[in-house]
């Protein structure tokens, strides 16, 4: 297992830079991302225990961000937020995007309107239940049955 003086020396696992960095709250949890192919190291897909060196860059999927940052110091220790930060400089492309993807999530409509309010009223109801009890049209059920013809 690497320590803090084998930072020193220029390679860190992933999995445990990630976590230093503090864009996943444990090295399980990074790992697990790396696994399922949501980090590229220059624009390949790797495994937890591949090295990182200054300079590399990683494009990170965490839920729906896509995000571009350029390793910047290597630590395999995980600290205060803003040491962590001094690990990474996002790229301007990926603030511009992330700047945008979040205000198309500002502007759009909330799920929730077009759901529509409470319970059905009891005239809902009966036109529900008169839906279920009616006949079926075209005689669909007829032609579809699973029975079998006694020709």
């Amino acid at each position: 297992m690497k320590t803090e003086s084998d930072a020193g020396s220029g390679k860190v696992r992933l999995d445990k830079w990630l976590w230093a960095a503090r864009f996943f709250k444990t090295r399980g949890l990074s790992s697990e991302a790396i696994d399922k192919g949501h980090v590229r190291l220059n624009g390949l897909p790797v495994k937890p225990s591949r090295d990182v060196k200054t300079g590399d860059t990683l494009e990170l999927r965490i839920a729906q961000e896509i995000r571009t940052v350029v390793v910047r110091g290597l630590s395999g220790v995980r600290g205060p937020a803003p040491v962590a930060a001094l690990l990474y400089e996002e790229t301007a492309a990926s603030l511009k995007q992330r700047s945008e993807a979040a205000e198309l999530r500002r502007l759009a409509p909330e799920p929730a309107h077009s759901q529509p309010l409470g319970r059905p009223t009891k005239r809902d109801r009966r036109d529900i239940e008169n839906l279920r009890d009616a006949p079926p049209r075209d005689g669909w059920n007829d032609r579809w049955s699973a029975s079998l013809d006694d020709d």
